[in-house]
């Protein structure tokens, strides 16, 4: 009877307790609801403080999405200095190396980047049977490479400088290292025609994306870096463009791309949401979403490696929402 009493107590303080205060910005409010699909009662535990997040469904073969958030008590300003100092924003655990690309890029950009053969191994590098992803024009050279971790370093270079000046016919468009050849530049049109939020969020953000730098958005900043991360049996070597936009003085908006990945992701999209919780200019919301496309996702038992694979991104998301606003809350701006 006492264990009953006492439940019941605990029902009607809960019941009695007011609802949070809605103070998230009525069209990111829009966004979350309509787009991210953001629940009632994830909004209402959203601004209560809890952590929420969720898978969002997907339709298309090998595509996954996750969204969640968090609200932050501090600045939104510092989030915003944090990310632009990226290399030690992003670098941990799973981040062994990390680097921004200069303007205009050079090879020195990627004087730490470390290349051994559980990055890129040439003995095993052959047509339609390479560990790294690479069209067919760079594989057949592959042999011939005096120092293959420079020529590695020099092939994404290229692909960079290509992407920078907007030039398709100098881009990694294909990639022939397995049986079924990959078009990463197709893949990622397709995460952007299934992503109608970032268009919402930043009017022409899509266009940006697509026709870089040619296409310009009222962007705050561009810029690309590039990443050794741990992820699955082996690492993998990420380039990535990242634009931040400011829609309003409430909300800012930091979308990013996947330029390049050795090995895992064919396409990539994120987008984090930084607006304010009402007038307050101390606390703020962080919202974060990805969409993303791995062929390792499609076929037999495709299903269930893609469960499989939410289950673990929304374990992840949720660490890194901690993580990220454990550091803004303690003020670690970067120096």
């Amino acid at each position: 009877m006492r264990i009953v009493s006492a439940l019941a107590l605990a029902l009607a303080v809960f019941a009695a307790a007011p609802p949070p205060v809605d103070d998230i910005d009525p069209p990111i409010r829009d966004v979350l609801t309509k787009y991210l699909r953001f629940s009632a009662d994830e909004l209402s535990d959203l601004q209560r403080g809890k952590i929420v997040r969720h898978s969002i469904d997907t339709t298309a073969a090998g595509e996954m999405a996750v969204t969640g958030g968090i609200r932050v008590n501090a600045s939104k300003q510092i989030f915003l200095a944090l990310v632009r100092d990226i290399a030690s924003f992003k670098r941990g655990p799973d981040v062994v190396e990390i680097g921004r690309f200069s303007e205009p890029p050079t090879l020195q950009d990627l004087a730490t980047l470390t290349i051994d053969t559980d990055d890129f191994n040439p003995a095993t590098c052959r047509l339609r049977d390479c560990d790294v992803r690479l069209p067919a024009s760079v594989i057949e050279q592959v042999p011939h490479a005096r120092d293959p971790g420079t020529y590695f370093k020099q092939v994404i270079l290229n692909n960079v400088i290509a992407y920078e000046k907007g030039d398709a016919t100098g881009r990694l468009l294909q990639y022939d290292d397995g049986e079924r050849p990959i078009r990463p530049v197709d893949e990622f049109e397709a995460l952007l025609q299934n992503t109608p939020s970032l268009g919402a969020l930043v009017p022409g953000l899509p266009d940006h994306f697509r026709h870089y730098p040619t296409d310009t958005v009222a962007a705050d900043d561009d810029f690309l870096y590039w990443s050794k991360e741990k992820f699955g049996i082996a690492p993998f070597i990420t380039v990535t463009h990242v634009t931040i936009a400011c829609p309003s003085a409430r909300t800012c908006v930091m979308a990013t791309r996947d330029v390049y990945s050795s090995r895992y992701i064919d396409a990539s999209l994120s987008i984090s949401i930084a607006t304010g919780a009402g007038d307050r200019s101390d606390v703020f919301y962080l919202i974060f979403a990805n969409r993303s496309r791995a062929n390792a996702l499609k076929g037999a038992f495709a299903g269930l490696r893609r469960a499989m694979a939410a289950r673990r991104a929304r374990g992840s998301l949720e660490d890194n929402l901690k993580h990220v606003k454990a550091r803004i809350e303690s003020g670690l701006a970067p120096r």
